[in-house]
């Protein structure tokens, strides 16, 4: 009978996990483990305020520990695991504490989080000189590798999945430095052609050679585009009589206006025509070359260039950020 037991118990261990979570100041009476596909296990809290209980996850992997849509936190599970958290509810995932079977792996994961916390602001590395670049992406490999070293008993998953990371992000910072290199100062502007202004009339980046041109890359969909337009409205009161162009390019696309680009175009007209717009207002259409060549993924965009051609700012200050006008006088316009 005594074989038996320690037999069946060895094998539960072996299919099961089991989680014991220690929360101060919790409010929450459920504790759930979701997956990518849904929900693993739904843990109710117990007289003592304690959630325990044993689940069984398809394999061993990162998970997502979830008290409330506000409190999530990732936790890597495998079955075989005897993993304890005391934590506050209040500090969700930074104070927690694991100890048990598998609790290194989750150790690693918060150092993990705390590690890509300390890279800071990505534009800030990507505005680097060339060698301070590839000294800080040395850096950065450095210290991955000698997280990962100072884990001992980390699943061969977890290290898998680590080093996938930091490839992931070295050749993310690689890729997005040399295609910033191709819009640094100085170095000619990629040209819109033939855009749409409100008249019907077709513009090129070339008719405006021999003048500054802020650009202003927009929708009428985007909030924050729209916030924007009384400060650039009144730049170009300002600025009026000075050697600048402003350009407003619209970006408003078929997907938005029912696959028609025709509506998109007449969206376009009615808010100019609507808000009173000022300045040189263009559609793009069809034609998304230019926010392509200028990795354009939100919006709205400011880009400076200068009466050459030439690229001022790839990401010029916004209307409303004090260092545009700075900028602006730097430049004597």
């Amino acid at each position: 009978m005594v074989l038996a037991i320690v037999s069946c118990s060895t094998e539960h261990s072996k299919e099961y996990l089991s989680l014991v979570v220690q929360l101060e100041n919790n409010t929450d009476s459920i504790l759930t483990i979701l997956s990518r596909e849904g929900t693993i296990k739904i843990i109710k809290i117990q007289k003592d305020g304690i959630f325990k209980d044993t689940l069984k996850v398809p394999k061993g992997a990162v998970y997502t520990l979830q008290t409330s849509p506000k409190t999530r936190a990732p936790i890597f599970l495998k079955n075989g695991f005897d993993i304890e958290i005391k934590g506050d509810a209040e500090k969700f995932m930074t104070s927690f504490e694991f100890t048990g079977k598998g609790s290194e792996n989750n150790s690693f994961i918060l150092a993990q989080i705390s590690e890509s916390q300390r890279i800071g602001d990505p534009a800030l590395i990507l505005a680097l000189e060339e060698t301070a670049f590839k000294n800080k992406i040395t850096d950065l490999e450095k210290r991955q590798d000698s997280l990962l070293n100072s884990y001992k008993n980390i699943d061969s998953i977890l290290i898998e999945m680590a080093n996938q990371q930091t490839a992931s992000m070295i050749g993310y910072f690689k890729k997005a430095y040399k295609k910033n290199k191709a819009m640094a100062k100085g170095t000619p502007s990629p040209e819109f052609k033939k855009y749409t202004n409100f008249k019907g009339r077709k513009k090129s980046l070339s008719s405006y050679a021999g003048k500054y041109v802020y650009i202003d890359v927009w929708a009428t969909w985007c909030g924050p585009c729209i916030q924007q337009i009384p400060f650039l409205t009144n730049l170009e009161k300002e600025y009026h009589s000075k050697n600048i162009e402003f350009i407003s390019i619209s970006t408003d696309e078929s997907r938005r206006n029912g696959g028609s680009w025709d509506a998109a175009e007449k969206k376009w007209r009615k808010f100019v025509e609507a808000k009173a717009l000022t300045g040189t207002q263009l559609w793009a259409g069809k034609d998304n070359s230019f926010q392509r060549a200028y990795q354009i993924n939100s919006i709205p965009r400011f880009i400076l260039i200068d009466p050459q051609g030439n690229i001022v700012d790839a990401n010029a200050p916004k209307p409303s950020d004090p260092r545009l006008k700075k900028l602006f006088n730097s430049l004597g316009i």
